[in-house]
């Protein structure tokens, strides 16, 4: 069972290995980059005030810690389940493998959510003014028709919308560098620490808050298997993406506190447009608003097309019902699968803002990163025959305790954070049985039958 969930079964074929060293830290970068640093700077703001900068770097420290877990185990197993494979090579426990899986799933989707609160907002009031909810229920609809139309138009469309999103973050950095040469903006309110609940807590909330933009390193251990050498370049591959979307992030963040006040930031949903609003030379606020509500998209389809796979890949191995396997006879598409995850971000969308599905993405992958993280230590014992990155045991040991402390409720986590993802585990945990049961009254075992692949 657990084989099925992850993948590994004997009759699975091997992928090319064709992604150099190059390629894998393009998309490492591009798979960070996004929502999160378009959406959340002023959120971030109002945790600490004008050094908002400094969660992001502790932030990426942190994150640090969790990769060199991530490093050391696409080395020994370089293979595209992640942290679903880690889990049942560690503990060899079904239900938890599939729970590490149900949670990742739902953190894309709470992550998409988010971005499509964001793209409601003041982004998308440059162009129309409409509620939020309205603005981010068509957006979940223009979504799903692009992960409908097919995996090969969503992967074109993904590689435009990276780039342009990595641009739209480069316009702000020239406007910060601009301002500094101008000798505009207040570069000392950088360094104004106003936290709102205390230094400990106001930077610790600040910091849980911002891990949400560096979350993308852990989908790059899906392109494992299709690296040329996963055991060198990976690692490398891994760790200067972050250094390189940490260092974008910070310099961000730092024009954006440089150039707007604290109070404006916090409480626009379109923070980096107020940038854009006061720069010193011109360039069109509209312009900008469509790249970001661009960037928005793509994060959120790169991870619904993750989401409604997993989902499709589950029911195909018989891990939760197989209706959830349907595949489009024209588009060959896992259309029940697009359905069932569009249908849960709605109601995410309906029921939360940014910043509390923000959070709720990002514990419920603090709580998979603490796992992976315990996982690397007990696989020591675990030898391969080649060699590999070996991470410094310090280091996935001390990530395991901070990914626990930042997924307490002293962070400020409000009360919904932790109800939300209880409810969403608790319906993977609903469909589990019920396919057991289901299984159970056939006297089957769980194959799926034979069907289109989507794609």
């Amino acid at each position: 069972m657990a084989e099925a969930i992850i993948g590994s079964g004997p009759a699975q074929h091997s992928l090319k290995r064709v992604i150099g060293r190059r390629v894998l830290l393009l998309f490492v970068v591009g798979d960070i980059l996004g929502a999160g640093i378009y959406a959340l700077v002023g959120k971030v703001a109002g945790y600490v005030g004008g050094a908002l900068w400094l969660p992001f770097l502790i932030a990426f420290v942190l994150a640090a810690l969790t990769a060199s877990a991530y490093a050391e185990l696409v080395g020994k197993y370089p293979q595209a389940a992640g942290a679903a494979l880690y889990a049942n090579k560690a503990f060899n426990i079904p239900f938890v493998t599939f729970i590490v899986a149900f949670a990742v799933l739902m953190s894309g989707i709470t992550s998409a959510s988010a971005a499509a609160r964001a793209f409601g907002g003041e982004y998308l009031a440059e162009f129309v003014t409409m509620p939020v909810v309205v603005g981010a229920f068509i957006f979940l609809g223009i979504v799903a028709l692009v992960n409908f139309a097919g995996i090969s138009e969503s992967i074109k469309v993904n590689v435009v919308l990276t780039v342009i999103e990595a641009f739209g973050l480069l316009v702000i950095i020239a406007i910060g560098a601009y301002a500094l040469l101008a000798g505009d903006g207040e570069p000392a309110r950088a360094l104004e620490f106003h936290p709102a609940n205390g230094a400990f807590l106001g930077v610790l909330g600040g910091t849980a808050l911002a891990f949400y933009a560096l979350l993308g390193f852990e989908d790059s251990v899906n392109l494992a298997e299709e690296s040329k050498d996963p055991q060198r370049d990976y690692p490398r591959a891994l760790f200067g993406g972050l250094v390189a979307a940490a260092a974008i992030y910070m310099a961000v963040a730092f024009t954006a506190t440089m150039l707007v006040d604290t109070e404006t930031l916090e409480s626009s949903t379109g923070p980096l447009l107020e940038v854009v609003k006061v720069a010193g030379f011109a360039f069109p606020p509209k312009l900008f608003a469509l790249i970001a509500l661009l960037a928005v998209g793509n994060t959120a389809l790169i991870n619904m097309i993750m989401a409604s796979r997993l989902v499709y890949g589950m029911a195909r191995q018989g891990i939760v019902p197989k209706v959830f396997a349907a595949v489009h006879p024209t588009r060959s598409t896992p259309w029940v699968a697009i359905v069932f995850t569009v249908g849960i971000a709605a109601v995410l969308v309906a029921t939360g803002d940014v910043s509390n599905l923000a959070d709720t993405t990002v514990f419920l992958l603090l709580c998979v990163f603490a796992l992976v993280n315990v996982a690397v230590l007990v696989l020591r014992k675990d030898v391969v025959e080649h060699g590999h990155y070996r991470a410094p045991s310090w280091m996935p040991a001390l990530g395991a305790v901070v990914c626990l402390v930042l997924a307490l409720p002293v962070t400020g986590r409000g009360g919904d954070v932790y109800i939300r993802a209880g409810v969403l585990v608790a319906v993977g945990v609903v469909l589990w049985f019920v396919n057991r049961l289901f299984l159970a009254g056939r006297g089957g075992s769980g194959g799926a039958s034979e069907r289109q692949e989507p794609s």
